[in-house]
């Protein structure tokens, strides 16, 4: 990442993550009592359309902050931190979770998002991680009692996408040095992903942003040691089908869910770099060369119709930059 790059994505998120409307919610009305606002229940995350677009906003600004710290656009992320990152705030997002109708609150892909802010603060040094802890660890105690009780994973291209979830909680577990937690998601994936061989890869669906196929191999990655990955990864994916190497195109960029496909372009940029480190010979040339054409087709697309601007710079970091 570029400091010019760095730069335009916080501009981006600095633009959305306090704007409260237009606002998507993921939120269980059981009488009138229960009618809100964002800002009434969610008072750090109430801004960028929806809660885990919000809080992925605060991460793409953590990471910002931490790899250049001397951008002009700093002193306004300290700004905002400081003013969101309260004890009361975070107190008031931890009683949400309390409402009996909050089981399945932005399960499981706000989860991890969280999980990955807050392990973001932690490894930037900022004291707001300490404050936001007590969120993290309501999530994590989430994910892990809710692992056991998934006998199959969530497959598809979106946001239940179980992979994608391993992932990006496996980065939290790895700052928070939560040992039992890895084990308990390599658990799984083996035995979600352990048998599967010869991906069809019939993608991308209509609306996907994440690549089924390339987020169950990056988990494999992120949780089997290296060799039994490489095992794992020679059967699962020999090759790098037609349907995976090729951009998707986006046909209407104002249809929020068809501005999905620019996200599948980056996420698949993102696994394809990361896999890429773990093969050789053809699959390595390939990843590499599919991983640039995806970047290059979705990274000019990041603002311009809030049904994107709101999360894309997001992905389109973790493409640039990685997990870690």
């Amino acid at each position: 990442m570029t400091p010019e790059q760095a730069a335009a994505f916080a501009r981006i998120a600095l633009g959305h993550v306090t704007r409260e409307y237009p606002h998507k919610s993921d939120h269980i009305m059981t009488d009138r009592a229960d009618i809100y606002t964002p800002r009434d229940l969610h008072p750090i995350f109430f801004g960028s359309f929806d809660w885990h677009s919000c809080v992925h906003g605060y991460w793409l600004l953590a990471r910002v902050r931490r790899l250049f710290p001397d951008l002009p656009e700093a002193t306004a992320i300290d700004a905002l931190f400081a003013d969101a990152f309260s004890p009361a705030k975070v107190a008031a997002e931890c009683r949400y979770l309390d409402r009996p109708d909050a089981r399945g609150f932005e399960r499981p892909y706000g989860w991890a998002w969280l999980l990955m802010l807050y392990s973001e603060l932690v490894v930037a040094g900022l004291p707001h991680a300490a404050t936001l802890r007590p969120l993290a660890d309501a999530f994590a105690a989430r994910w892990r009692a809710h692992l056991p009780l998934m006998t199959y994973p969530v497959r598809a291209g979106t946001h239940a996408n179980s992979a994608f979830a391993l992932v990006l909680a496996d980065r939290y577990a790895r700052v928070a040095g939560d040992a039992a937690m890895r084990d308990a998601m390599a658990e799984r994936a083996q035995l979600w992903f352990g048998r599967d061989r010869q991906a069809q890869a019939w993608e991308p669906s209509g609306e996907d942003f994440l690549s089924p196929t390339l987020m169950e191999a990056m988990a494999m990655q992120c949780l089997l040691p290296a060799e039994t990955f490489a095992v794992w990864f020679a059967g699962f994916l020999p090759s790098l089908p037609e349907t995976l190497a090729t951009p998707a195109r986006v046909s209407d960029r104002a249809d929020g869910r068809i501005a999905h496909l620019d996200g599948l372009n980056l996420s698949r940029a993102w696994a394809m770099r990361s896999l890429a480190g773990a093969s050789d010979g053809r699959l390595q040339a390939a990843l590499q060369a599919a991983a640039a054409d995806h970047l290059a087709a979705g990274i000019g697309e990041l603002a311009g119709d809030y049904m994107g601007e709101h999360w894309l710079a997001s992905f389109a970091a973790l493409a640039i930059t990685g997990t870690d």
